[in-house]
């Protein structure tokens, strides 16, 4: 005669899935996280790009003033909430460049105020876009 198989009762399983699942959380939680301030770290870095290219297509044009550039880019930024932005351009007189003459424009900010609250675990850099155009 054959021995019977052991049945298991529901209740024995579910102790092991609730120890997997307590193992896995953590895991879980970091990727979750990792990834959106990954994304937004991202997103910044675009929205850097964008506003110092939008700031040296102003920038090269014949009549236009540093101010008239640096408000184009600025208001980039703060359509998208980016605080503690900083512009910079090369040469620091637009206006007096004569035609043929690089603009260099530079737009840093810090990943401290532009990041989610998760992005304190993470170490904290200033991002910089830099774009450079011939003055026409």
């Amino acid at each position: 005669m054959k021995p019977r198989p052991v049945t298991r009762k529901r209740s024995d399983r579910r102790g092991a899935a609730i120890t997997e699942f307590a193992v896995c959380l953590p895991m879980l939680t970091l990727l979750v996280f990792g990834t959106i301030e990954t994304s937004n770290r991202i997103f910044l870095r675009e929205t850097l790009s964008v506003a110092a290219y939008e700031c040296a297509r102003e920038a090269i044009r014949n009549s236009t003033t540093i101010a008239a550039a640096k408000k184009r880019g600025q208001d980039i930024l703060d359509s998208r909430n980016v605080k503690g932005s900083a512009i910079v351009f090369t040469p620091t007189d637009i206006v007096a460049a004569t035609r043929g003459t690089q603009i260099k424009v530079e737009v840093t900010a810090p990943t401290s105020s532009n990041g989610t609250a998760f992005g304190s675990f993470v170490a904290q850099k200033t991002l910089k876009a830099t774009v450079v155009m011939v003055k026409e």
